[in-house]
């Protein structure tokens, strides 16, 4: 279950923040009324960042990185919108999935309505934003990202990433290759281009609230950067100006 801790006072920001073993919500025989209050006072430093938040959040990385499984958590914490651009790009094309899009038109067609979609979409209001593994490779898209959006790699090794894609099998770029040879490839030529995202944060092996924590702890130190180079003044949400 999703816990949101963060601001918490602990050893170890990144990780101990996390209690894998509670839950956010309250139990069979919790009190609904009193679990409320305290639940509150758990996410009020996630949603207080948000609120210092002037652009969407953008999560980039490979396929298995968990963009989407975090981007959901993250979003839940900072009490923002979730938006997948997978499924935004399947129902731009009438319900058609990814696969078959890759398998009918190709990659080409694919990453040019990717484009389309990802630009409309950061033209709405702050929220958390998954992006497919490729979308950032491509210039125009990665323009767009690093001009509208604050953009963060979450960056997973080899075993990582083979474990979770292991779990689908609806992954285009791995239909009839061996995974670890494909996503090696994919590492050494995508990496250098995710390196150039805002920020960028290992995707611990082991509950995604661990990974959570530490997104939410760079985006304070990201923001708090940015606050000192505007003087100490913090942005206005969606104008980017002190």
């Amino acid at each position: 279950m999703l816990v949101c801790k963060y601001g918490e006072n602990t050893s170890h920001p990144c990780e101990a923040a996390v209690n894998s073993g509670s839950s956010a919500l309250p139990s069979d025989t919790e009190d609904t009324a009193s679990a409320r209050p305290s639940r509150e006072r758990a996410q009020a430093p996630a949603r207080a960042l948000a609120r210092r938040l002037d652009k969407t959040i953008v999560l980039v990385g490979l396929m298995g990185a968990g963009k989407s499984c975090i981007g959901k958590r993250l979003a839940a914490c900072l009490g923002l919108p979730f938006v997948d651009a997978d499924r935004e790009i399947e129902a731009a094309a009438g319900g058609c999935s990814i696969s078959d899009i890759f398998a009918l038109h190709g990659e080409k067609v694919f990453r040019d309505g990717e484009r389309r979609v990802i630009q409309r979409l950061l033209g709405n209001p702050v929220h958390v934003l998954a992006t497919g593994g490729g979308a950032f490779m491509d210039p125009s898209t990665r323009a767009l990202v690093q001009e509208k959006g604050l953009s963060i790699w979450l960056k997973a090794e080899l075993e990582q990433l083979l474990k979770r894609v292991g779990r689908r099998n609806d992954r285009p770029l791995l239909r009839d290759v061996d995974p670890r040879q494909k996503l090696t490839e994919l590492m050494e030529a995508r990496y250098p281009v995710y390196a150039e995202a805002d920020l960028t944060v290992e995707s611990a092996d082991g509950p995604p609230d661990i990974t959570v924590q530490r997104v939410l702890r760079a985006l304070e130190a990201e923001l708090d950067r940015r606050d000192r180079e505007n003087g100490g003044k913090a942005a206005r949400p969606g104008t980017g100006q002190p």
